[in-house]
C-alpha cells in the first residue's frame, strides 16, 4: 500500500527551529531519493531538499544553510531539521519521491496529508 506519513510540525517564533518526519511504504522509499517540498497558500508546491539513497543531498537557495535533509533507510523515513526559521518558511511541507510518485495504474501522483509549520515574525 502506498503510504507517506509526514509529522513535526507546528507553529513557531521567527529564528526558532522544528524537526519534520516522513515515514513512506517501502514501494515509494526503497533505493529512491526522497524530497521534502512545500506550498504556501495561493503558490505552487516547490522542492526545498532532496537526499539519494547514498546520502548526497540538494537544498533549494532559500534554504540553504538552514535546513538539513536526511534519512534512515531502516526506518523507511526521512527527515528535515529546520533551523533559523523565517516567516517565509510558512506552508504545509510535503516529503515524496524526486521527481513525486506516479502511479501508472492509477494515473495519478501520490502525496500525503502534509505538516503545516507557521512561523511567526
Amino acid at each position: 500500500q502506498v503510504q507517506l506519513v509526514e509529522s513535526g510540525g507546528g507553529l513557531v517564533q521567527a529564528g526558532g527551529s522544528l524537526r519534520l518526519s516522513c515515514a513512506a511504504s517501502e514501494d515509494i522509499f526503497s533505493d529512491n531519493a526522497m524530497g521534502w517540498y512545500r506550498q504556501a497558500p495561493g503558490k505552487q508546491r516547490d522542492l526545498v531538499a532532496t537526499v539519494t539513497s547514498g546520502g548526497t543531498t540538494y537544498y533549494a537557495g532559500s534554504v540553504k544553510g538552514r535546513f538539513t535533509i536526511s534519512r534512515d533507510n531502516a526506518k523507511n523515513t526521512v527527515y528535515l531539521q529546520m533551523n533559523s526559521l523565517e516567516p517565509e518558511d510558512t506552508a504545509v511541507y510535503f516529503c515524496n519521491r524526486d521527481p513525486p510518485y506516479y502511479s501508472y495504474y492509477d494515473r495519478r501522483q501520490y502525496w500525503g496529508q502534509g505538516t503545516q509549520v507557521t512561523v511567526s515574525s
